[in-house]
């Protein structure tokens, strides 16, 4: 294998800073990570990324080789033409940033276009990452398409070497095979190497998978917010009034729309009360039930993506 080094490069002074911050956080730094890209059912992952650089301060500390492991005519970037020439060009950008929470405590956030090529070498990468900016607990997240309905709860199954970060939450299947993602290939080779991961896939009504759906995302940070420390009041307050809006409009719509609909919401009320009851919060396994088969969970995440790729 090549060196993974040549996939990414330092910038010296988010380095330096980091460097300095290491000196203040004896026990490590969290890092986040989540990339466009694959399943991320409500745009869950999107929103918080979005959320994080938009609202906390930041600095890039390292940069991946984006012409490496971007495939162009997968994802086509966006160019700008104006009148007789292009004036502008959306550069794909694969980053580690150097974040600040609301009191000022230092985090990881790695973000961009997931990579199309060289995975095992990219996770090797995060490997050197990790081990030289001393992370302590890498957390990566998105949102997963379930038959749920959004009137209920939004469920979470976190998976990873430190689940135990995240009691009272239960995987709903015990076996499947889905779509490999270069997210997926980075918590699984850092946990055989000995590093602390931990994954949180909040649960989307199918039916409103494709759109943003700032409950999942809310979910999602509530439950890293709690197992890792970091404060972002800020963040969950934007996204509890986003959540307001948004479930306001899916009931407009839903009042609007036809009876096979409102009779799909129903069915689904009726069983996710079944399994769960309406005050759970976390596992959808709260007695045995029949649920489904570790194909048909594969064919629904192979349907989703097929929808994606068919949108771009």
């Amino acid at each position: 294998m090549r060196d993974p080094q040549s996939l990414y490069e330092w910038e010296p002074k988010g380095l330096a800073v980091v460097d300095v911050a290491l000196a203040q956080e004896s026990a490590g730094l969290v890092m986040l990570y989540h990339f466009d890209g694959y399943i991320d059912a409500g745009e869950t992952g999107e929103q918080l990324v979005g959320a994080l650089l938009g609202s906390l301060p930041h600095q890039v500390v390292a940069r991946f080789d984006h012409d490496r492991l971007v495939d162009y005519r997968a994802r086509r970037p966006l160019l700008t033409f104006r009148r007789d020439r292009w004036t502008g060009f959306e550069t794909p950008s694969l980053e580690v940033r150097l974040v600040q929470d609301a009191t000022g405590a230092p985090f990881l956030l790695l973000s961009g276009p997931e990579p199309d090529v060289e995975w095992e070498l990219f996770a090797a990468a995060v490997r050197q990452i990790v081990e030289r900016l001393g992370v302590r607990l890498s957390v990566n997240f998105h949102g997963i398409p379930m038959g749920v309905p959004h009137t209920r709860p939004v469920g979470i199954t976190p998976h990873g070497s430190r689940t135990d970060l995240m009691p009272g939450h239960r995987s709903p299947f015990d076996e499947a095979q889905v779509p490999g993602s270069a997210e997926s290939l980075v918590e699984y080779r850092l946990a055989q190497w000995g590093h602390d991961v931990l994954g949180v896939a909040a649960h989307v009504p199918h039916y409103v998978a494709r759109s943003a759906y700032p409950d999942a995302a809310l979910t999602a940070l509530e439950a890293i917010t709690s197992a890792t420390g970091l404060v972002l009041p800020g963040i969950a307050h934007t996204l509890r009034a986003q959540a307001q809006r948004t479930q306001t409009e899916i009931e407009r719509q839903i009042g609007e729309g036809d009876e096979e609909l409102t009779s799909l919401v129903r069915g689904l009320e009726h069983q996710y009360d079944a399994i769960a009851g309406a005050d759970t919060r976390g596992s959808l396994v709260a007695e045995p039930v029949e649920l489904p088969s570790a194909d048909e969970i594969g064919r629904q995440f192979e349907r989703f993506l097929a929808e994606r790729e068919g949108d771009a």
